[in-house]
């Protein structure tokens, strides 16, 4: 990519162009003041007479003169122009985001609840992975994807903003989770393929086990790195009553031992988000983890510019001097 450049070796100069502007003003006023008055009874006989070309070029000296200060205040700031090369190159990393959207992920031990704190962390990480094509799997009692593996972030972005409990069969499906997010990156070619599975629950729906889809992610080459969203104890759970939807605190269950061995099998690695700043740290090192290899050279050559403007400027020079010279020699 080739980029071209204007810049000034001294720029300072360029406030010399201010002076001009009290010499325009002094030379319009002048030319007023020197105008001569002559009463009589009516201007009819001159009102045929020719307006020669004399007159205009009198005023044309002065902007010949201006223009020429103006060249010569650009010689003076150096005008350079800078040629750029930049050479980048990329390793894409193909990342598919899973996230358990079961009702258990409106349990309020995270602000606003583990859905929430877990989709705005997640659409941070996303925005500062430009290089990477992201897709999105949301799973509860059964798993689909609702965004393909894309470079256009903003789609995936926007998506993520729309996820809501309850879209799709409540339950824990975390083998179908992994399992449709493998489907969607085996075949890619990528030189590092990621899926990064987030629960709060214990698998208990779905036909796949989530250590048979750790052992097919393997087959693929794809690493799984996995995230157990949730406090230590007891935390406040959504729960339907006769009343509506109120919150009681309950018993905290995070089969850590599958996705420690989720991640083990893929050559991953198992986190524990026990609230939202831990959450935050946990993508933050999955990032660095997993950085995008860019490579970028930059090369430039500068070159001086200032010879073009000087050399109108003293055409300009000339021109003044000939005409001054000849045409309007008697005129005083």
């Amino acid at each position: 990519m080739i980029m071209r450049e204007l810049t000034f070796a001294n720029p300072s100069f360029l406030y010399l162009f201010i002076l001009l502007v009290p010499v325009i003003a002094w030379y319009l006023l002048r030319q007023k003041n020197t105008q001569s008055t002559l009463q009589i009874s009516s201007i009819r006989g001159f009102s045929d007479a020719p307006r020669t070309y004399k007159h205009l070029l009198r005023h044309l000296m002065f902007a010949i003169r201006i223009l020429c200060i103006s060249l010569l205040i650009l010689v003076l700031a150096r005008p350079q122009s800078t040629d750029r090369w930049q050479n980048v190159s990329t390793e894409g990393i193909d990342i598919i985001l899973s996230l358990d959207i079961s009702s258990s992920m409106l349990a309020q031990d995270f602000q606003p609840n583990r859905l929430e704190a877990s989709k705005d962390v997640a659409i941070e990480f996303i925005s500062g992975r430009p290089n990477d094509r992201i897709g999105l799997v949301i799973f509860s009692g059964e798993s689909f994807t609702q965004c393909p593996l894309t470079t256009d972030h903003a789609v995936v972005i926007n998506l993520f903003k729309d996820i809501e409990s309850g879209m799709i069969e409540d339950g824990t499906a975390i083998g179908m989770g992994l399992a449709t997010s493998i489907n969607r990156m085996k075949d890619s070619d990528a030189k590092s393929k990621v899926v990064i599975l987030l629960t709060d629950g214990v698998n208990n729906r779905g036909a796949i086990a989530p250590v048979t889809a750790a052992e097919i992610a393997r087959t693929f080459g794809i690493r799984v790195y996995t995230i157990g969203v949730g406090s230590v104890g007891t935390a406040p759970y959504p729960v339907q009553t006769p009343y509506g939807i109120q919150y009681q605190n309950m018993e905290v269950q995070i089969d850590e031992k599958i996705l420690e061995e989720i991640a083990v099998l893929t050559d991953g690695k198992y986190f524990r988000a026990t609230n939202n700043q831990k959450l935050v740290e946990i993508y933050h090192e999955i990032d660095q983890l997993e950085k995008t290899k860019i490579d970028v050279t930059e090369f430039s050559r500068k070159q001086e510019e200032y010879l073009l403007f000087a050399l109108v400027a003293s055409v300009l020079i000339l021109t003044e001097l000939v005409i001054r010279n000849t045409l309007l020699r008697s005129i005083p």
